[in-house]
C-alpha cells in the first residue's frame, strides 16, 4: 500500500507491505523505493515499510534546504542525514510505531547512524548494505564538487548513465545485462535534489565513534564488486557492542541487495530470527 505522510513541509511518500514485526529499508541514492522489492519479496513474516527518501522517487525535495554546509561548493542546498533522520522519526511517529529493525544500504545506511544518534532506543536492530561510518574523504569531496559542477553545467542524464555502469557489479552485469537499463531507468531525482544529496553526503559527520556505541544487534554485508565502498571499511561495525554478523559478497556491487536479492535474503532472513522478533 502507497501512501503518503508530512515532514517539514515536504509530502513524503512509503509504502507499508505485508504483516509481522516493521523492517524499515533504507534505499541508496540516486533509486527509490523499488531498489529493496526483489529482496522484500524473498522475506516473509514482517511488516515492510519502504519509504522514498525525501527528493527521491515520489518524495518531495521540500523547499528550504540550508545552504553553506558543503565548503567546497557554500551556495549548495544540503540535504542533510540529520533532515533524512528527522523524516524517517516522523514517519515511525505518524505509523505509531514505537520500535523497527532498520536496513539501509549507502545512504540510507548513512541515516541508520544519524538515527542511532537521535533515537537508538527506536531501533531494535540495524542493517547495513554496502554502507560504511567513515566520512568522506578529501578526494571524495573533490568528486562530488565535480559533480556538482558537471550537474549545473550538463543535467544529470550524462552522470547517471556512467553510474548505472560503475555502480552494479561487473557479475551481474555479465549474467544479468538487463539490469542496467532497469536500475538506470529509476535513476529519475531531479538535477536540485542530485546536488542536495551530493552536498549532504559531503557533509556527512564522522560516525565511526557512533558504531562504537551500538549496543543493538548489527548485520553488515559488504560488496567485493563495490567500487565505492571497499569490505574493510565495514570491517569497523564489527567492533559495535551489541554484536555484529559481518558478511562478504565477492560478486556484488554497491547495488547488493538487488543484484543478489536470493543471496542477500538468505543472511538476511535468518539474521532476523536471532533477534526473537
Amino acid at each position: 500500500m502507497k501512501s503518503t505522510y508530512l515532514s517539514d513541509g515536504a509530502r513524503l511518500a512509503y509504502h507499508d507491505m505485508g504483516a509481522g514485526f516493521p523492517v524499515v529499508f533504507l534505499h541508496p541514492t540516486p533509486l527509490d523505493h523499488q531498489y529493496w522489492q526483489p529482496l522484500v519479496e524473498q522475506l516473509g513474516g514482517i511488516r515492510a515499510i519502504v519509504p522514498d527518501l525525501r527528493g527521491h522517487g515520489a518524495s518531495e525535495l521540500g523547499a528550504h534546504l540550508p545552504v553553506g554546509g558543503f565548503t567546497r561548493v557554500p551556495d549548495a542546498p544540503v540535504l542533510t542525514m540529520a533532515q533524512l533522520a528527522v523524516d524517517i522519526l516522523t514517519l515511525l511517529d505518524h505509523l505509531a510505531l514505537p520500535e523497527a529493525v532498520f536496513a539501509g544500504c549507502s545512504i540510507g545506511g548513512y541515516v541508520l547512524l544519524e538515527l542511532w544518534r537521535r533515537a537508538p532506543g527506536r531501533m531494535r536492530a540495524l542493517a547495513f548494505v554496502c554502507s560504511k561510518p567513515q566520512p568522506d574523504a578529501e578526494v571524495n569531496m573533490d568528486k562530488r564538487a565535480a559533480t556538482i559542477a558537471q550537474v549545473r553545467a550538463e543535467g544529470s542524464s550524462a552522470l547517471y548513465d556512467g553510474m548505472a555502469q560503475t555502480l552494479i557489479g561487473a557479475t551481474a552485469r555479465q549474467h544479468r545485462p538487463e539490469i542496467v537499463a532497469e536500475l538506470r531507468a529509476r535513476m529519475n531525482i531531479s538535477p536540485e535534489a542530485l546536488i542536495a544529496v551530493q552536498a549532504g553526503l559531503a557533509a556527512r559527520p564522522d560516525s565511526v565513534p557512533t558504531v562504537a556505541t551500538i549496543h543493538a544487534p548489527v548485520l553488515a554485508i559488504a560488496g567485493g564488486e563495490d567500487p565505492g565502498i571497499a569490505p574493510a571499511e565495514m570491517e569497523v561495525f564489527r567492533s559495535a557492542p551489541g554484536g555484529c554478523q559481518f558478511h562478504l559478497l565477492p560478486d556484488a556491487g554497491h547495488f547488493a541487495a538487488y543484484e543478489h536479492p536470493h543471496k542477500v535474503a538468505a543472511l538476511f532472513a535468518p539474521w532476523l530470527k536471532t533477534l526473537r522478533i
